[in-house]
């Protein structure tokens, strides 16, 4: 499987991208998490928002914040159909208020960009004690997506097989660590040899977005749903917030190449509406990087993990999903 645009590289912008596949996004219901000024989700926020989608959902915590981007992307596209929700993926109960508010808003999702994400340095829980990266990066948009799947069925139902998309954010940064089973929450419990990161780095989240990807493609492949997983490239954004000199002294030699937002934005838009990728031949097959298929470490694509992580997920949502 190749995507239909092979000269699509890391110095492509969302922009570009969306004018390519505009009638691919028009008329479109698009959710889009994570949306800030001068963020990924704002760039991917004005870029969809330049071509006619019929709905365009913005989700975050902060909603002065997001209301500044629907604000800057109504000025852009007078006429836009605009909601704004407030989502804390840090807490259940804001997440399932958000998803009850998007139900009656919209009886269909045709796309969903789970773009949020949480960086912190020190051990910090959600509200009901999940770890935080975790439990944010994962168990948050893991209850958010499953809550919506009535909507995205629904969409699937009405479109072409493959149309109806979810695109789950990651990063390269996926290969410092399989999933910690038998310590998901970081409290310091042994783990066996193959739960351990190699390096001694004890980060799951990223790893924890490609599986659930694995999951949802095969699962929903009767539904005519499917998903992938994007590493936007290196960014500097409000993810390294929280990172202290030596840690901003880190990110910057992790890569040799440097994306505005707009350029970050490019491979989501890609996983998101590209008409060549309507279907997933082989479950670890859905992963991208600078605009173009990529491949991922062994464990981030493992189907028994998949399942595995995503038992444990319900588990920690206390609701059990039947796709």
């Amino acid at each position: 499987m190749a995507t239909s645009h092979p000269e699509f590289n890391e110095k492509t912008t969302a922009t570009e991208v969306a004018q390519t596949f505009a009638s691919d996004i028009r008329g479109k219901n698009v959710i889009i998490t994570g949306v800030g000024p001068n963020s990924l989700g704002e760039a991917l926020a004005l870029a969809i928002g330049s071509q006619n989608p019929a709905n365009l959902i913005l989700a975050s915590r902060t909603e002065t914040k997001v209301e500044e981007v629907a604000k800057n992307v109504r000025e852009q596209n007078p006429g836009i159909s605009i909601a704004v929700i407030a989502l804390n993926l840090a807490s259940q109960k804001s997440i399932r208020a958000a998803a009850s508010k998007i139900q009656g808003l919209v009886d269909r999702v045709d796309t969903l960009i789970n773009n949020a994400g949480m960086m912190v340095l020190d051990r910090e829980t959600t509200e009901e004690g999940i770890e935080m990266q975790f439990g944010t990066n994962h168990i948050g948009h893991f209850l958010f997506t499953n809550l919506l799947m009535a909507q995205l069925k629904n969409a699937a139902k009405a479109s072409g097989r493959g149309s109806t998309r979810v695109v789950n954010v990651t990063s390269a940064g996926h290969r410092l660590s399989p999933i910690r089973f038998h310590d998901y929450n970081f409290e310091g419990k042994e783990v066996p040899v193959d739960e351990r990161p190699p390096g001694g780095v004890a980060t799951h989240s990223k790893t924890a977005n490609i599986l659930f990807t694995v999951y949802l493609t095969k699962h929903l492949a009767t539904a005519g749903i499917v998903s992938y997983s994007v590493h936007p490239g290196s960014i500097w954004t409000g993810l390294s917030r929280g990172l202290d000199d030596a840690g901003h002294d880190t990110m910057s030699k992790t890569s040799n190449v440097w994306k505005s937002a707009d350029q970050g934005g490019a491979t989501m838009l890609v996983a998101a509406f590209d008409p060549a990728l309507t279907d997933v031949s082989d479950p670890s097959a859905i992963y991208l990087s600078d605009c173009q298929f990529a491949k991922t470490a062994p464990h981030a694509v493992n189907m028994d993990a998949a399942e595995r992580l995503f038992e444990l997920s319900e588990e920690l949502v206390g609701t059990k999903f039947d796709l």
